[in-house]
This record gives structure tokens, C-alpha cells and sequence, in this order.
């Protein structure tokens, strides 16, 4: 007899409902003619949660390769949206940080997102809606913890 896999467990519940924001956030964007792909403003938005950020934590963060995320960052920064400069502890590095411009497109982004919110939250009470954030977050925090732990493991000697 085949193994049944449940399609509600947490993990397809969560790659389900991610894969649906990010393709509805791609069409709202490229609906809205802000003039970057959604994968610059993801990227943009990314980079401005991040802070000044070493390009290769940035793609590990956004989940994506290293050259993917190059090509994206080459275009944001010929629009005038991020910098790179070089990190000064490690040259062969890049610091990425976005502009003052990055904020005007961002902010132009931002009711994209808060609609998207709104649509996705349809039929949840709001208080419903902020205790599934704050579990999410608990989620996170804990399995970011276990991952912080695993590489402190790995990383001392024996």
C-alpha cells in the first residue's frame, strides 16, 4: 500500500500559502508598472529588512543563489536603488544597502503589500490574524534558535 502523505501538514500548509503570496505579489506588482520585476522588489524589500548586508547573506536569507541574486542586484543598483561597496573587513565581499530613492519605490510598494494582507486575511478575525503572526513568529524563532545551535555545534572543535 503507497504511503499517504497529509497535503495539511504544517510544512505543505506553509510552502502552500508562501508560493500563493509570492505569485499573487508578482502579479500585483507587475500590474502596478512601478518599473522593477517582482524579483527587484523583493529583493529591494529584502535588502531594507536586512540592513547594510553582505551579498551572500542576503541571497542565503532570500533563499535563492548567489548569481541569481547578483543579476537582480546589478539592475537595482543601475536604478539607482541599492550600493555595494566593498566589505571592509573581507574585500572579496560586498556590502549591499539600499538608497534614498530605494525608499520612495518601497513606499510605492507598500500598499501593494497591505492589500495582498487584507485579501489573505479574509474571513479571520483580527485577533485570530495576530495570534497566526505571532505563532508564525514563535515558529521561526524557534527553528532559527535550532539552526544557530546546529552551526555552533559544527563549527567548535572536538
Amino acid at each position: 500500500m503507497p504511503y499517504k502523505v497529509n497535503p495539511d501538514s504544517f510544512g505543505f500548509l506553509v510552502t502552500d500559502v508562501a508560493r500563493l503570496i509570492r505569485a499573487e505579489m508578482d502579479r500585483r506588482i507587475s500590474e502596478a508598472g512601478l518599473g522593477v520585476t517582482a524579483a527587484e522588489g523583493r529583493t529591494l524589500s529584502h535588502a531594507a529588512r536586512a540592513g547594510v548586508v553582505r551579498q551572500n547573506v542576503l541571497a542565503e536569507r532570500m533563499g535563492v543563489e548567489a548569481m541569481t541574486l547578483s543579476a537582480t542586484l546589478d539592475r537595482l543598483e543601475a536604478q539607482g536603488l541599492i550600493e555595494r561597496q566593498p566589505d571592509p573587513t573581507d574585500r572579496r565581499a560586498k556590502l549591499v544597502h539600499v538608497t534614498e530613492k530605494a525608499g520612495d519605490m518601497l513606499e510605492r510598494m507598500a500598499p501593494i503589500s497591505a492589500a495582498l494582507r487584507t485579501d489573505a486575511s479574509l474571513g479571520i478575525a483580527p485577533d485570530e490574524w495576530d495570534r497566526l503572526l505571532e505563532l508564525l513568529k514563535t515558529v521561526r524563532a524557534t527553528l532559527s534558535a535550532a539552526k544557530s545551535e546546529l552551526a555552533a555545534k559544527e563549527s567548535t572543535p572536538e
